[in-house]
């Protein structure tokens, strides 16, 4: 698929069909993660996926808004690093998870992110650490985001060619 397709078709994606994932499927797109770039190619990040229903209902409650969803998809991939192995942690699981993205958008498949690095419960309680809690991942991991996938309930329109050309700027702001 051309990629400039691939851009124009991805959408976030909030509600998925009962149907699973193939084994092929979800390895391509955890490959793709793998072959992400990353600072100084140290490749720190970790994914952890999750298809447990049990576990995807609580990981839904993870924090106030935005993770609902989670109910509904098939596969969950927690995105996270080790900050102690290098400052651009956030950067290189940004740069792993939207290329998961963009690999699923290519096999028909749809995602949508759940932020989680700095979100939190009404009660402070930081929503990392209720995905920590879940899934028993160890203190020294930064949970950066989680994955949504799955196939569409009903595919959405592709974006339209409503870029914002004035916020480029040339040369000088």
């Amino acid at each position: 698929m051309n990629f400039d397709i691939i851009l124009s078709n991805r959408r976030s994606c909030r509600h998925f069909s009962d149907q699973l994932i193939d084994e092929d499927a979800v390895a391509k797109i955890i490959s793709a993660a793998l072959r992400a770039p990353s600072s100084m190619n140290r490749r720190a990040w970790h994914f952890l996926l999750v298809d447990d229903m049990a576990d995807l209902e609580k990981l839904a409650d993870c924090k106030e808004q935005g993770a609902a969803f989670l109910k509904q998809a098939p596969l969950a991939v927690v995105v996270m690093a080790d900050p102690n192995e290098t400052d651009c942690y956030i950067e290189d699981c940004s740069i792993a998870a939207i290329t998961m993205q963009y690999e699923a958008e290519s096999l028909g498949l749809a995602s949508c992110w759940v932020q989680i690095r700095g979100r939190y419960l009404s009660d402070g309680t930081k929503a990392a650490d209720v995905v920590r809690g879940i899934l028993d991942i160890p203190e020294s991991m930064e949970v950066v985001c989680i994955i949504a996938l799955g196939h569409p309930e009903k595919k959405a329109e592709p974006r339209n060619d409503d870029l914002r050309w004035e916020q480029v700027h040339i040369g000088k702001f």
